[in-house]
């Protein structure tokens, strides 16, 4: 199966049956990044923050203005991640692993699918980022 049809399936399984579980996830997820860098992801002003756990991008869905810096986060324990943007406009980053970072600024309006490298097919570990003008 290609990516491209991996992110609207998720997002219908997401909701309702497993809206509660990603939600729990995520929070999780902002507990683990609270603890390692000793304040809530929501503080960090310049940039918008996405956190890898436990196969999940959180949030899986993330609307930004254009010239929005997207920083990823890995707050997970053992397990490293990756970015790729499906459409190929910027190479895959460097594995991350816990605690590490990668960054990218959206310029360009319109939807975004991205995915992690090593776990988009196992895992369905994709995500999206709409650029608005």
């Amino acid at each position: 199966m290609k990516p491209q049809h991996l992110l609207p399936a998720l997002l219908f399984l997401a909701a309702p049956a497993w809206a509660d579980e990603i939600a729990e996830l995520c929070a999780e997820a902002e507990e683990r990044y609270a603890e390692l860098f000793g304040q809530p992801s929501s503080s960090v002003e310049d940039a918008e923050v996405v956190l890898m756990y436990k196969y999940t991008f959180c949030p899986v869905e993330l609307t930004v203005k254009a010239g929005t810096t997207v920083r990823w986060v890995n707050v997970d324990k053992r397990t490293s991640h990756s970015v790729l943007l499906k459409d190929g406009s910027e190479p895959e980053s460097d594995r991350l692993f816990p605690e590490e970072t990668v960054e990218l600024t959206f310029l360009t309006p319109g939807p975004q699918e991205y995915l992690c490298g090593p776990h988009w097919e196992t895992q369905n570990m994709i995500g999206m980022i709409t650029v608005e003008p």
